[in-house]
């Protein structure tokens, strides 16, 4: 078993810099962890055992703090077994129980995400959710890691979307492909792929539009370029990471189960868990879809994209 509460650094990484990486996250999740550790203390009284009373109330936190139903009855009847056959009885311990469902749930099936050269990563999600932010953002991280990034700007059907784009290339550095609005998106990744083949690029990342209006629409324009991407490049690994706004709760799983329909997605990307108290649905996410989180945005600066790494989640919420 994990111990989440064991503040000693046995990673590699100095403990400055283990300190710091974990103290941003912490500072990302304060209101969901004191949303969540609050009410989980209020029903923990002193003598208090674990019986089906407490998991009810417990039950009703954690749906209340956006991990949905299915996960959260799946998550309780978690803790009932493992209290079972630990013979754990006292109350107080719920939370190590709890904490040790969570990682389960966020560590299944979850391989390590590397970076690989060639690499076109899509990066798909409706408009507002920080998607044009976080491939700027995406990029400046791989580049700290050394690699040549471009961006390629294929949602046409916005201007505000290539302009935003353009501004973020700037910013971080890298060159960027994009035509003029209304431009079949196919033929800017095309160019992207051209590019990029041609400068000795590592990662090309693709913005595409977020139309769910018209899911038909979203599925031909995303069939198509995975098409000219699968012709024009099939040295290259490809990644389909959907962006979603964790401020938006199950609205966000609802988005996450639409696009998976008509996409690959191979990774999701989290933005705003800093400016909502239910970020639960992490949780309910990786439960329902079994797609690995693999950013989480914990801030606005630069710097506040994140790659997430479920045994710090879990200890920044219930340490």
């Amino acid at each position: 078993m994990l111990n989440f509460f064991d503040k000693s650094k046995k990673e590699s990484e100095t403990a400055e810099e283990k300190k710091g990486f974990f103290q941003k996250i912490k500072e990302g999740l304060l209101k969901t962890r004191e949303n969540l550790t609050s009410k989980i203390d209020s029903i923990v009284t002193i003598g208090r055992k674990i019986d089906e009373e407490l998991l009810e109330e417990l039950e009703e936190i954690l749906i209340l703090a956006d991990i949905g139903i299915s996960t959260t009855s799946k998550i309780i009847e978690g803790i009932r077994q493992k209290a079972k056959e630990r013979k754990i009885y006292d109350a107080s311990q719920i939370k190590e129980l709890l904490a040790e469902e969570v990682y389960e749930i966020l560590q299944k099936d979850v391989e390590p995400f590397t970076l690989t050269s060639p690499m076109v990563i899509l990066v798909v999600g409706v408009n507002g959710v920080g998607k044009t932010t976080t491939i700027g953002k995406l990029a400046y991280l791989y580049k700290k890691e050394g690699k040549k990034v471009m961006l390629a700007a294929g949602d046409t059907f916005r201007a505000a979307a290539i302009d935003q784009l353009e501004i973020w290339a700037e910013r971080v550095n890298c060159p960027i492909i994009k035509h003029q609005e209304g431009s079949d998106p196919a033929s800017v990744i095309f160019d992207g792929i051209q590019a990029s083949k041609a400068r000795g690029i590592d990662i090309l990342i693709c913005d595409t539009a977020g139309r769910l209006h018209n899911k038909k629409n979203l599925m031909e324009e995303l069939r198509k370029i995975r098409k000219v991407i699968d012709r024009e490049y099939p040295e290259a690994r490809v990644e389909t990471f959907l962006v979603l706004d964790a401020t938006t709760g199950q609205n966000a799983l609802q988005q996450a189960k639409i696009f998976k329909e008509v996409s690959d997605i191979t990774g999701i990307v989290l933005t705003k868990l800093d400016g909502t108290a239910k970020g639960g649905i992490v949780v309910a996410i990786k439960s329902e879809l079994n797609v690995p989180i693999r950013y989480i945005g914990i801030g606005e600066g630069i710097e506040d994209l994140q790659a997430f790494d479920a045994k710090s989640f879990v200890s920044a919420i219930f340490q």
